[in-house]
C-alpha cells in the first residue's frame, strides 16, 4: 500500500513519536511510505496546500503521527485538519489510523478527536496506538508497535473498521436577547476570552448578554486577534525559567493580562470537534507555565455556540480541563435551547463562587491527571526545575508511601482478618471500628446544636 504518514510534531524529523513509525518503515519495505511534516511546515503548507492534497490523494493509508499536547493534537496538526476540510479534497474511502506519544495524560481525547475528524471527510478509521515517550526503547514496546502494525494491515485486508463516531448535523441555533445595560456601577473583573469571528453574530449576541448580566466588571479579550509567532515547539526552553522561547510577548500576555482576571469564561463555536486552531495555539502556547496549575481555585465558565450536546469528547475536555486545573466550572450555557436562561444561570453560579471561594474537591477527572503530572515532574525535576518548585510548594507530592502510620495499620488489619478464628470472632467488630471515627463527628456536631 501507499502509506501516508501525517507527522504533527512541530519538531519535524526530530520528533520521538516519528522514530516509532521510522521502525515500522524499516521492518516493512514491502509498503511505499510518504512522509509529510505537517507540524512543521503549517505555515507553508497555509500559503499553498498542493503539496499535501497530492500526498493525500496518492495515499491508500494514512496514519497520524503527533505528540499530545494539552488534550488534543498539537495545534499545527489541529490547523491542518483544518486546512484538509477547507481544501474540498474528497479522500473518503481511504484507510486511517493514529499513533501518539505521551505520558497518558487524556490521550484518549486525543485520539477521540482525531477519529471523529476521520469520521467527517469519510474515513475508514482503525482504532490507533498510545505509547509512552520511551516505550520504543524497550522489548515490551517494540512489540507493540509491530502487533499495531499488523492488527492495522489485517483490519485494511479483512474491511474492519471502528463504528463512525460522530453525525455531525448542522447547528440549530436558539434566538439570543440582550437585556439593556441596568446602568448601575459594577466592581471586580471577569475575563471573556474567546476567537469570535466578526461574522459570528450568534457567538457575540451570547458574549453580550452575558456581559450584560454578570454582576461584575467584564472585559473580552479576543485571542484570534493577538500576534502570535507560533504554535509552541515543544523545545522545553521554558521549563527552568518559564520563559517562551518566541519573543511575542505572550507569556507575559498570559500572566499579566488574563490570568489577573477573578474568572475566566471561554467564549467559542464549535468547530472541528473542537474549540478550533485558534485556541488550540492559545492553550499550547500556555506551556510556558508548564504543569502549574497557576489559576487554582478560580472559576470558570464556557459560553458555546454549537451542537455542544452532541460532541462527549469536547464535553470531557471542557470538564477535565476544569477538573486538573482545580477549578469550579461554573457552567456551560449552549444557545442549543433557551441560551437566554442558560446565560444568566452562568453568571449567577459564578458570582455565587466568587462571593464563597466555592472549590468542589476534585473527580477521577483531576485525581488521575494530577497524578499523572505528580510522578511526572517528580521524575524529571532536575529538568523542570518551575513545575518542581510549585509542586513542593503547593504538597501535590502526595505519594502515598509517605502514609507509613495506614500503611502499618493495614498491615495489622490484614493479620487480623487473615485468620478465620480471629474473624468470626471480631463479628461485626470491624464495620463499627471503621465507622466511629465519623460517629464521634456526628456526635460533637450535635452537642453544637
Amino acid at each position: 500500500m501507499n502509506i501516508l504518514i501525517i507527522n504533527g510534531s512541530p519538531k519535524g524529523q526530530y520528533s520521538i513519536t516519528l522514530q516509532t513509525i521510522n521502525y515500522l518503515m524499516k521492518l516493512y519495505p514491502e509498503h511505499s511510505f510518504e512522509l509529510l511534516h505537517a507540524g512543521q511546515r503549517i505555515k507553508a503548507l497555509e500559503r499553498d496546500f498542493t503539496p499535501a492534497a497530492d500526498a493525500l490523494k496518492n495515499a491508500d493509508m494514512i496514519i497520524f503521527s503527533y505528540p499530545v499536547y494539552t488534550f488534543i493534537a498539537p495545534y499545527q496538526l489541529h490547523r491542518f485538519i483544518e486546512l484538509v476540510k477547507e481544501s474540498g479534497i474528497d479522500i473518503s474511502g481511504k484507510i486511517a489510523t493514529q499513533f501518539t506519544t505521551s505520558k497518558h495524560f487524556y490521550d484518549v481525547t486525543a485520539h477521540r478527536y482525531i477519529q471523529d475528524n476521520c469520521c467527517d471527510m469519510g474515513l475508514k478509521y482503525v482504532r490507533g496506538l498510545s505509547a509512552d515517550m520511551d516505550d520504543l526503547l524497550t522489548e515490551k514496546g517494540q512489540k507493540e508497535a509491530r502487533d499495531f502494525f499488523e492488527y492495522v494491515l489485517f483490519s485494511a485486508e479483512k474491511g474492519i473498521f471502528e463504528k463512525d463516531s460522530v453525525k455531525s448535523s448542522a447547528p440549530k441555533h436558539s434566538q439570543i436577547t440582550v437585556p439593556e445595560s441596568v446602568g448601575r456601577e459594577k466592581d471586580g473583573d471577569v475575563v471573556v476570552l474567546t476567537n469570535c469571528k466578526k461574522d459570528d453574530e450568534q457567538l457575540q449576541k451570547m458574549i453580550e448578554r452575558f456581559r450584560s448580566v454578570m454582576p461584575r466588571k467584564t472585559r473580552v479579550i479576543n485571542i484570534a486577534e493577538y500576534a502570535f509567532k507560533g504554535g509552541c515547539l515543544g523545545c522545553f526552553n521554558c521549563a527552568v525559567s518559564g520563559k517562551c522561547v518566541y519573543k511575542d510577548g505572550f507569556d507575559e500576555f498570559l500572566r499579566g493580562t488574563i490570568q489577573t482576571a477573578q474568572a475566566i469564561v471561554i467564549a467559542f463555536s464549535v468547530k472541528d470537534h473542537s474549540m478550533g486552531a485558534d485556541f488550540k495555539l492559545y492553550d499550547d502556547r500556555q506551556f510556558c507555565n508548564g504543569h502549574r496549575t497557576v489559576t487554582m481555585g478560580m472559576p470558570m465558565g464556557y459560553l458555546i455556540s454549537g451542537n455542544y450536546s452532541e460532541e462527549f469528547n469536547l464535553q470531557m475536555i471542557v470538564e477535565g480541563r476544569a477538573q486538573v486545573g482545580n477549578n469550579f466550572l461554573a457552567g456551560v450555557a449552549t444557545d442549543e435551547a433557551d441560551p437566554d436562561g442558560e446565560i444568566d444561570k452562568l453568571a449567577e453560579n459564578l458570582e455565587y463562587a466568587l462571593k464563597t471561594s466555592y472549590v468542589p474537591p476534585q473527580n477521577f477527572y483531576g485525581v488521575g491527571g494530577m497524578k499523572i503530572f505528580r510522578d511526572l515532574i517528580w521524575l524529571m525535576q532536575g529538568m523542570m526545575k518551575a513545575d518542581h518548585k510549585f509542586y513542593k510548594a503547593h504538597g501535590q507530592y502526595d505519594f502515598p508511601q509517605k502514609k507509613r502510620g495506614r500503611m502499618v495499620a493495614m498491615y495489622f488489619v490484614g493479620a487480623l482478618i487473615s485468620s478465620p478464628k480471629i474473624k468470626a470472632k471480631m463479628g461485626n467488630a470491624m464495620n463499627e471500628g471503621m465507622v466511629m471515627p465519623y460517629k464521634k463527628l456526628l456526635d460533637k456536631t450535635e452537642k453544637r446544636k
